[in-house]
This record gives structure tokens, C-alpha cells and sequence, in this order.
């Protein structure tokens, strides 16, 4: 046990009624107030934002980045909170774990209700947070999420449920460990690629977009992704990681015009595979798209994102060795 940092960005945790709808509005401290610190953690509040994580751009979530890497700079931090909008804390999530180079624990947690409400999630789950980012048993886990009496790595943990509870799983993989009856209860450590660089300050920021595969689908978004200036994209293709002969060349022009062109599936559980031609997996990594494994599209696109950050003046090469090193891919 020790000190353990909170840096509050808002979301429904920190969330009032605006009159027509809650919003997030309230200070780290005022979170913090509502939950139990476990015996022996001492807690500095850093009120980073308080933005409804929807709202959430690249810029915003860099800053988080570097706020976590000068928190760290202290050796007297034995681990860090993040509080966080449910929206889009997968994507923050893996964007601090693809960077995440200490072995100290980073914790990101929210709630599925406001912030007074009677029966709110939000004091538990900030309570879990807390006691799992001063563990020295989960050092050297990467970045976390802790919500409804689960820790879960940040690689491939996403939003599971809307409104309930237990929001958020691995479809394809465990939990790190439970919190029950006020105790933390390790169950695996998780792989983690190498680290990346952070991002140059004032690096360019990169546009990467997401793309949805249905029946009926041509390759009229795709290219309109491209033709905007996107430097990378998403392809959330059916099954395995499927589309059509006509996405299939439309990914290689991309390809060919150095645009980034990751792989991933709208089935919410399994990897990617090359099984199928014809417009298949099989076609689609022949025309240059990568893989993703089992990362869905948010965290895909943070994949991309962060492999486009680390060389925005480089060649295709590159940035695709950068993006396969962020998905733990071989090289080739």
C-alpha cells in the first residue's frame, strides 16, 4: 500500500443532472469523496478534464498519456487512477497500455451511474481501482480496468453492456483478477508487446477511421475515408475478418497510397483469421490489410493511431512495423 495518484477526466462517475440529462461536471475530490481508500493508500487528486468520454479526441486523450508518464516521473507514486467516461475507456485504455513502459499499476475505472445516485456503481468501482493501483501484486500487469469487482487487462477489454453493471469483459479472454469481500484476488498476468516511444510533442495528428462491412456494402466509405486524409483505417469486416472482391481493391488502392488498413470483425468474440478468398481474409491481407487478432474496432483504430503517431513522416514500412509491434504480430 502507498500513494496512488486519481486523475479525473469526467464521464458518468463525475456526472450531475443537467436538467434534460446527466453531464459530467464534477471535480476529481468530489468523486473521491464518495468512495472507502483502502487502509494504508494515501490519494492525490489531478483534475485533468471533465468532458462525457464521447467527447473524447486524440488531442485530449495525449494528454492523458503524458499526464500519466510526469505522474510516474515520481518515485514516491506506487500506482494511478484513472476516472473515466464508459464510452470510449477501452480506447484511452490501450492507448495508455500500448505506451504503459513502468511497472507500476495504471487502474482506469467509471460507473454506469451518476454520481449521486442512491445505489451508484461508482464508489465500488473506484474503491477496486484504488486498491488494485497500490497492489504490488499487479505490478507489471500494464495498464487496467477495473470495474464490478473485476480487474481486466487493457488489451482487448471492451464496453460489454450499455447500462448494466458489469460492463466490461474480454470476449475472447479472462479477467487478471476479482475484488471480493474487500481483497484482490490475482489470476493471471497478461502478454504484453514491447512498449512504444510516446509521441513527439506536436506531432501531426493523424486521421484513422472506421469502416463497417454489411451486406450490401461497396467500397464508397472506405474510399471516402481515404480521399478525406485518413492515414488509416479500420476495416470491421463479417466473420472471420470477410468482405468483398470490390473492398478487397479498394484496400489495396488505399494500401498503395500508404494509408494504414487494420482487420477486425463485428462478431464480438474470436480473432481474425485467413480462412476464406473471394473477398475473404485470405484476399484482404494479399492486398495489404493487418490483422488485428482479437482487438474489435476501437482499439484497432488505437493500434493504428499510435503505429501512425510513431512515424508520421515515415514510409508505409514503418508504420506497419509499427502497428503489427503494437498488436504483438511478427513482423512479416
Amino acid at each position: 500500500m502507498g500513494q496512488v495518484v486519481v486523475i479525473s477526466t469526467g464521464g458518468t462517475i463525475a456526472s450531475r443532472w443537467q436538467g434534460s440529462g446527466f453531464a459530467a461536471d464534477a471535480r476529481g475530490g468530489d468523486v473521491l469523496a464518495t468512495a472507502a481508500v483502502p487502509d494504508g493508500v494515501t490519494v492525490r487528486v489531478v483534475d485533468l478534464m471533465s468532458v462525457n468520454s464521447a467527447r473524447l479526441t486524440t488531442r485530449d486523450q495525449l494528454a492523458l498519456l503524458r499526464t500519466v508518464h510526469e505522474v510516474l516521473a515520481d518515485p514516491a507514486v506506487d500506482g494511478i487512477v484513472v476516472t473515466h467516461g464508459t464510452d470510449t475507456l477501452e480506447e484511452s485504455a490501450f492507448l495508455l497500455d500500448l505506451h504503459h513502459h513502468d511497472p507500476r499499476p495504471v487502474v482506469l475505472t467509471g460507473a454506469q451511474l451518476p454520481l449521486e445516485a442512491p445505489d451508484g456503481d461508482g464508489p465500488r468501482n473506484l474503491h477496486d481501482a484504488l486498491l488494485a493501483a497500490s497492489s504490488a501484486a499487479l505490478r507489471g500487469h500494464g495498464v487496467l480496468v477495473a470495474f464490478d469487482g473485476q480487474v481486466h487487462a487493457a488489451r482487448g477489454t471492451i464496453k460489454v453492456q450499455t447500462l448494466a453493471a458489469d460492463a466490461f469483459a474480454d470476449p475472447s479472454g479472462s479477467p487478471v483478477a476479482d475484488v471480493k469481500d474487500g481483497r484482490l484476488l490475482v489470476r493471471r498476468r497478461p502478454d504484453r508487446p514491447q512498449p512504444l516511444p510516446l509521441p513527439a510533442a506536436g506531432t501531426p495528428l493523424p486521421r484513422v477511421d472506421i469502416v463497417t462491412h454489411h451486406c450490401d456494402a461497396d467500397p464508397l466509405l472506405l474510399n471516402a475515408a481515404v480521399d478525406a486524409g485518413a492515414r488509416g483505417v479500420v476495416l470491421v469486416a463479417t466473420g472471420a475478418g470477410n468482405a468483398t472482391p470490390e473492398v478487397v481493391a479498394a484496400v489495396e488502392a488505399a494500401v498503395a497510397r500508404g494509408v494504414l488498413v487494420a482487420l477486425t470483425t463485428r462478431v464480438p468474440a474470436g480473432p481474425v483469421a485467413e480462412i476464406y478468398t473471394h473477398g475473404g481474409a485470405v484476399d484482404l491481407a494479399a492486398a495489404g490489410a493487418v490483422l488485428t487478432g482479437t482487438l474489435r474496432a476501437g482499439q484497432a483504430r488505437i493500434a493504428v493511431l499510435a503505429a501512425a503517431l510513431a512515424h508520421p513522416t515515415g514510409d508505409t514500412d514503418d508504420r506497419t512495423h509499427a502497428l503489427r509491434r503494437a498488436l504483438g504480430a511478427p513482423a512479416a
